[in-house]
């Protein structure tokens, strides 16, 4: 028996392999942010920690759903009972789990501004600036290292997993880049005519980064939305249009019907010629053989293409 190769779990050129690692590290960071919120007292790197969570949870619950996703197409480690449940796959769970991550990562930041703009009413918060830079420092070239890393293996992955993980990266790397510069202008005027602004500066940096990073997520959730609504992608009903008439042109047909919808990565098209009555009979294999002509005609055969094309002399099985 082959010994399992321990090195693929965490292997950067898959797209599992790439949420595991970030999974891990977002943990670590989420760990320590909190740990270092605590003992400096600041709450926007508690705050921090609290999103990397969130991140953690969403990326895990991604990773599941894509495991179930690449299961499926490859017809491996999918159970009888998943598969009978089931039997049109699990791309619908994709939108599903991009539009809660989007909505619960604004959601976790507009708590967070409120809670900052209840500070700066209060009149702010003390806290150990020293302790609190080492932390922004580390977590930024972690953040930045594992956003790069990302970003390039996505270039021949092209998940929207990662792809959604990616600008999660960025935005914590920017997130705690703010805080950086914030606590280096609180250390420095420590001791200054401008020490009376050091209250302030934690729960106003949180403030403007929560204002810059909840508008964020919405364009993946506004795409996911689309996705779970089955709005037909207009490029893709271009292509299949242009590939439709062209066949019906080629071998005589009156016309034809077109659903197309694109769900997750899957892209799912109905196509319905409607033939000529009059039209000679043909063997089943000739039949098989147009639609393996519409198929190629189409492109983009894999695991994450749902094609039906049917022939009918009656215009109402394409309604």
């Amino acid at each position: 028996m082959e010994t399992p190769n321990r090195s693929a779990f965490f292997d950067i050129t898959s797209e599992q392999g790439l949420l595991r690692t970030s999974i891990a590290v977002t943990l670590f960071i989420a760990t320590i942010g909190i740990a270092f919120g605590l003992a400096s007292g600041s709450f926007s790197i508690i705050f921090d920690g609290v999103y990397s969570l969130a991140d953690a949870g969403m990326s895990g619950l991604s990773l599941v759903v894509v495991k179930l996703i690449t299961s499926h197409a490859t017809s491996r480690h999918v159970s009888r009972k998943l598969r009978e449940r089931f039997t049109m796959g699990f791309w619908h769970l994709e939108p599903m789990v991009l539009a809660l991550n989007g909505v619960l990562l604004s959601g976790v930041a507009l708590y967070a501004l409120i809670n900052a703009v209840s500070s700066l009413l209060e009149g702010g918060r003390h806290l150990e600036f020293g302790i609190a830079m080492v932390y922004a420092a580390l977590t930024v070239i972690a953040c930045a290292t594992i956003a790069v890393v990302e970003a390039r293996a996505n270039r021949q992955l092209n998940s929207d997993f990662v792809r959604m993980d990616v600008k999660g990266w960025v935005m914590s790397a920017s997130i705690t880049a703010a805080l950086l510069v914030a606590f280096c202008f609180g250390f420095a005027v420590q001791g200054t005519q401008w020490a009376w602004v050091s209250p302030y500066i934690d729960p106003a940096v949180l403030a403007l980064v929560c204002l810059v990073i909840i508008p964020l997520p919405l364009s993946v959730v506004r795409q996911a939305m689309a996705d779970i609504f089955l709005v037909t992608p207009g490029d893709l009903m271009l292509h299949v249009d242009e590939v439709a008439r062209a066949f019906v042109a080629r071998h005589g047909l009156e016309s034809y019907r077109a659903y197309v919808a694109k769900v997750g990565r899957s892209r799912e098209i109905e196509l319905y010629f409607i033939v000529p009555k009059h039209l000679p009979a043909k063997s089943i294999e000739a039949w098989d053989a147009l639609r393996c002509e519409v198929g190629d005609a189409l492109g983009g055969e894999g695991p994450d293409r749902w094609l039906t094309v049917v022939f009918t002399a009656d215009p109402e099985w394409a309604e």
